[in-house]
C-alpha cells in the first residue's frame, strides 16, 4: 500500500475500528469510512473495544433507546476515527484526512431526515464527509447538504448514471453554497461507486436467469463501470472525487490505480494487498479487454444500465437491483446493530 501511496494515488481505510484505522494511516491512508454494516461487524469482532462503550453509555442515559445508543456509538466510534485522521487533515490544509459517517439507512425515503441527520453528524468533528444514497430522493438530499456547506460523499451507487446526476446536484449545490457565501473549496465531496456489488447483482443475475459466461468476466464489470465514469468525469471536469468500494478480488484494487481517483479498502482486503505480489502500477487508463465489455454487454442488460450514461433514469436508480440489496442489506446491518445493543441493555 505504499508503493501505491508513492505513486501518488491515495486510498481510504473502510472499516469501523479506530486501531485498524490508525494501522492505515501509518501506511499512507488518507481518509476512513464506515457504514451500519460495518459498525455492527466492529461490535462483533472487537467486543473488548465495543461493549464497555456501550455499558458507559446505558449507565449515563438510562432512559435511551436501542436507537439513541446506537447513534451514540457511532458517534463515539467517529469522533475517535476523525481524531486519527486529523493530522493528516491538518497537514493538508483540509484536503485529504476526512472520514464518512453515513445518515441512517432508515432515512433513505427522507430527505428532509437525511439533511437533519447530516447536519448533526457533521458537527462531529471538523474532518466528515456525510454518506447518503445515491438514490433520487438522497441525490435531493445531497444538494441541499452541499448548499448548507456539508461535505458529502455519495454511496449506494453503482452506475455512471448516478454518479452523473450526482455531479449534477453537486454543481447545483456548490453553486447555491457561493451565492451564500459559503467558502466552497472546502466542500471537497465524494462520489462512490460500489464495484463489487456491480460484480455480485450481475452474478446473482447469472444464476438467477441461467447465464452462461466466460471465467473472469463478470469480475471486470465493476472495473469497467468505473474506468468508464472516470473518463467523464475527466472529459467535463464533472465535480466530485471518484471514489471506488466494495472488494472481492485483487483486481478491484490493482485496475484501478490512478492519482485522480480514490480507493477504500477495507481492513481485511488491503492487508491482503500489502502482501501481494502484485507490484501498483497507474492502472487506471488501461482500457478493459473490448471481448470482454463485448460479453457483458451482449449478456446483462443490467450492465449496459451501469456502464452507460443515458441508459438509466434517475427515477429507476431506487429500484436498480444493486440498490435494493444494498440497502436491505445496510437495514438488516443496522438491525444487527440495535440487537447488539438490546442484548447489552437486557442480559440475560
Amino acid at each position: 500500500m505504499s508503493q501505491m501511496t508513492a505513486l501518488g494515488a491515495d486510498w481510504w481505510n473502510d472499516s469501523g475500528v479506530p486501531d485498524e484505522l490508525g494501522e492505515a494511516v501509518a501506511l499512507g491512508a488518507v481518509g476512513g469510512t464506515s457504514n451500519p454494516v460495518i459498525v455492527s461487524q466492529a461490535v462483533k469482532a472487537q467486543p473488548a473495544l465495543c461493549h464497555p462503550i456501550i455499558d458507559r453509555l446505558l449507565a449515563e442515559n438510562p432512559s435511551d433507546t436501542e436507537d439513541d445508543i446506537a447513534w451514540k456509538l457511532i458517534h463515539t466510534l467517529a469522533r475517535d476515527a476523525a481524531s486519527r485522521l486529523l493530522p493528516v487533515f491538518e497537514r493538508t490544509r483540509g484536503a485529504k484526512g476526512f472520514l464518512s459517517v453515513q445518515v441512517s439507512p432508515k432515512f433513505y425515503p427522507n430527505l428532509e431526515l437525511m439533511v437533519d441527520q447530516a447536519t448533526r453528524l457533521a458537527e462531529l468533528a471538523p474532518n466528515i464527509a456525510i454518506k447518503a444514497p445515491a438514490t433520487d430522493v438522497g441525490i435531493a438530499a445531497i444538494e441541499e447538504m452541499t448548499a448548507r456547506g456539508i461535505r458529502i460523499n455519495a454511496t449506494v451507487s453503482f452506475t455512471v448514471a448516478q454518479a452523473v446526476a450526482v455531479a449534477g446536484a453537486l454543481e447545483r449545490g456548490l453553486r447555491r453554497a457561493r451565492l451564500a457565501g459559503r467558502n466552497v473549496d472546502a466542500i471537497r465531496p465524494y462520489i462512490t461507486l460500489m464495484i463489487g456489488r456491480v460484480d455480485d447483482h450481475l452474478k446473482r443475475v447469472a444464476e438467477r436467469d441461467r447465464i452462461a459466461t466466460s471465467p473472469g468476466v463478470l469480475d471486470w464489470a465493476g472495473i469497467a463501470v468505473f474506468k468508464h465514469a472516470h473518463r467523464i468525469f475527466r472529459e467535463r471536469g464533472l465535480p466530485g472525487t471518484l471514489l471506488a468500494a466494495a472488494y472481492r478480488h485483487e483486481g478491484h484494487w490493482s485496475q484501478i490505480i490512478g492519482r485522480e481517483v480514490l480507493q477504500t479498502v477495507p481492513y481485511t482486503w488491503w492487508t491482503k494487498f500489502n502482501v501481494s505480489a502484485t507490484v501498483p502500477t497507474l492502472t487506471l487508463d488501461q482500457p478493459v479487454d473490448p471481448a470482454i465489455l463485448a460479453e457483458l454487454r451482449a449478456k446483462f442488460p443490467d450492465f449496459v444500465r451501469a456502464h452507460d450514461e443515458n441508459a438509466m433514469p434517475t427515477r429507476e436508480f431506487a429500484t436498480y437491483g444493486a440498490t435494493v440489496h444494498t440497502l436491505s442489506q445496510f437495514l438488516g446491518g443496522y438491525g444487527d446493530l440495535l440487537s447488539s445493543v438490546r442484548a447489552r441493555m437486557l442480559p440475560m
